[in-house]
């Protein structure tokens, strides 16, 4: 893989916390949606990020360890690689070394104003896999 993780800070916030205790199954997901968003924001040239949107297709998460609050954690993403609007992701949430949720997600680029599906164009290459991938 040739493109650079981008680490995404989380804050577990008290309304983050089931009745168990923990991190609520369904907060992770938003936090992936942080973490991609995060990333696109800080890559993609700002006329990119004014022209286009994401929506989500599919996410397909492995939770290993529950998060509390209080707890460290950081999103790792990454763009694994782009074809026509749509981007595939791969994000690994981390409590230190310890590996709490890895997920794999694919997401639809559309038309901000149309908000039809939207090819992601070439030239947006060089600034997500660098390497050329």
């Amino acid at each position: 893989m040739s493109a650079t993780p981008f680490a995404f800070p989380i804050k577990v916030h008290p309304d983050d916390i089931d009745f168990m205790g923990h991190v609520n199954n369904a907060r992770y997901l938003n936090w992936v949606q942080d973490a991609v968003l995060a990333h696109w924001n800080k890559l993609a040239p700002a006329e990119e990020v004014a022209n286009k949107a994401w929506v989500a297709l599919k996410h397909e998460i492995t939770y290993r360890k529950p998060a509390f609050l209080e707890d460290d954690v950081i999103a790792k993403t990454v763009l694994e690689k782009f074809h026509g609007a749509r981007a595939f992701y791969s994000t690994v949430i981390h409590r230190g070394e310890e590996v709490l949720a890895e997920v794999k997600s694919s997401w639809c680029c559309i038309d901000a104003e149309t908000l039809r599906p939207a090819r992601i164009g070439e030239h947006l290459r060089e600034f997500f896999l660098p390497d050329g991938e």
